[in-house]
C-alpha cells in the first residue's frame, strides 16, 4: 500500500513538472492565452516518439487567429508550467530545473498544416559551458525570444520546442515538448526554403537524443568527444536568430551544435603566448620612444613571439623569425643598451607571470 502511494505521488510530481506554450508577447503586451496558439491534445505531457504525428503540433489543431508581426520584428514565445493555473508559489514554473536540455524554434508554412519536408530551423540554444538552453529558458521566466526572418508576405506555423534530457540516458526517454503558433508576416520577400519533416527529423539513438548528462563531463557528440550536439537540421541561413535568449538578458546562448570546454593545458598555452606576445609588443613600444641609442632599422623590428624556440648564444641587431629569450634580451643589449634590456626583460617577465595567473 505504501509503495502504491509513493509509486502515485512521483508519477503526479514527473506529470506536473512539464510545460507548454501558451501565448505570444508583441512588444512587451501578451496576446492573450492560446490567441493564435494551438492547444496541445495531450495537456503539458512530453512526447518520447520521436516518429509520433505529435512531433509537428503536438497535437494541436489549426485555427483562424494570427499575430500579425513583421519580417525583421522580435516576438517572444511564452510558455507555462501548467496551462490555466497560477504560476504563483511554483517553483516548476515554467518547468521543471532538473529537465536540462536544447531549445529550439522552427517554422514551416501555414497551408502546410505542418506535414512534409517544410519545417526550417530558425535557431537553437543547446550548450554553453554548462548552461543549457533550458537554463537560459527559466532565467527568462518561460520566454522565448525569436527574430521573424526576412519571408515573403503569408501565414505561417511557428513552433518552439524544448527536450528534457533528464531520463535521455536510456533509449526512447528524451522528453520533447513542442507546439504551434500561427502567424502572419508583412514586410519581407524571401521564400522559405524546403526544410524537413519532422516525424523524420529524429533518430531515437541521435547523441544528442540518446545522451547521459550525469556522467560527469556531458558526451554527447557524433564523435563521442565531450560536448552537446544538438539534434535536427542546422539553423537556416537565411535566418537572423536572437539565440532564444530575452532580448533584455545577458544570458549566453548558442546556436553552434557542440559546446566543449578548452583542455586546460591549451587554455594555459594561449595564455602564456599572449602574455609574451604582449609584454614583447610592450618592450617594443617603448624602444620605439626612446628618443636615443635608437636607429630606424632597430624600431621598425619589433620582436614576434614564437611557441618554437632555437639555441642561440650570438648577438644580434636583427632578431630571427623565433627567437629565445637570451636572444630577446641580446637584441635589447644591441638596441638599447644593457641596462634598458635588463628593465624589459623584467617588465616582459612580470606581465607575461600576471596575465598567466590572472
Amino acid at each position: 500500500m505504501k509503495t502504491s502511494i509513493a509509486l502515485a505521488l512521483a508519477a503526479g510530481k514527473l506529470a506536473v513538472a512539464h510545460t507548454t506554450f501558451q501565448s505570444f508577447v508583441i512588444d512587451g503586451e501578451d496576446q492573450g492565452q492560446h490567441f493564435a496558439v494551438q492547444t496541445p491534445s495531450n495537456g503539458n505531457n512530453p512526447i518520447l516518439d520521436v516518429t509520433s504525428t505529435s512531433m509537428i503540433c503536438n497535437g494541436g489543431t489549426a485555427g483562424t487567429d494570427f499575430v500579425e508581426v513583421t519580417a525583421g520584428q522580435d516576438i517572444k514565445l511564452q510558455w507555462h508550467h501548467n496551462d490555466g493555473a497560477s504560476t504563483s508559489g511554483d517553483s516548476d514554473e515554467p518547468i521543471a530545473s532538473s529537465h536540462k536540455g536544447p531549445v529550439m524554434v522552427y517554422i514551416a508554412p501555414f497551408d502546410s498544416n505542418g506535414e512534409g519536408d517544410v519545417w526550417v530551423k530558425l535557431q537553437e540554444d543547446g550548450l554553453t559551458g554548462t548552461t543549457w538552453g533550458v537554463d537560459n529558458f527559466i532565467k527568462n521566466a518561460g520566454l522565448i525570444t525569436v527574430t521573424v526572418p526576412d519571408l515573403a508576405e503569408g501565414q505561417y506555423l511557428i513552433r518552439p520546442e524544448m527536450i528534457g534530457l533528464h531520463e535521455a540516458g536510456t533509449q526512447g526517454k528524451a522528453q520533447f515538448y513542442n507546439g504551434c503558433g500561427q502567424i502572419k508576416v508583412t514586410g519581407g520577400s524571401t521564400t522559405l526554403p524546403s526544410g524537413v519533416d519532422l516525424t523524420k527529423a529524429y533518430s531515437a539513438t541521435d547523441p544528442g537524443v540518446l545522451c547521459n548528462i550525469y556522467s560527469g563531463t556531458v558526451s554527447c557528440t557524433e564523435d563521442g568527444s565531450a560536448g552537446y550536439t544538438i539534434p535536427g537540421p542546422a539553423v537556416w541561413d537565411g535566418a537572423s536568430s536572437s539565440g532564444g535568449s530575452d532580448s533584455g538578458s545577458d544570458s549566453s546562448s548558442s546556436s553552434t551544435p557542440t559546446s566543449t570546454a578548452a583542455p586546460a593545458s591549451s587554455a594555459a598555452a594561449t595564455s602564456s603566448a599572449a602574455a609574451t606576445s604582449s609584454a614583447a609588443a610592450a618592450a617594443s613600444s617603448s624602444v620605439a620612444a626612446t628618443p636615443t641609442g635608437t636607429s630606424p632599422s632597430a624600431t621598425s623590428s619589433a620582436p614576434q613571439a614564437s611557441s618554437t624556440a632555437v639555441e642561440s648564444d650570438t648577438p644580434s641587431t636583427t632578431l630571427p623569425e623565433t627567437f629565445t629569450i637570451q636572444e630577446f634580451i641580446s637584441w635589447l643589449e644591441a638596441t638599447t643598451g644593457s641596462a634598458n634590456a635588463k628593465r624589459f626583460a623584467r617588465a616582459m617577465g612580470r606581465r607575461a607571470h600576471a596575465r598567466d595567473f590572472a
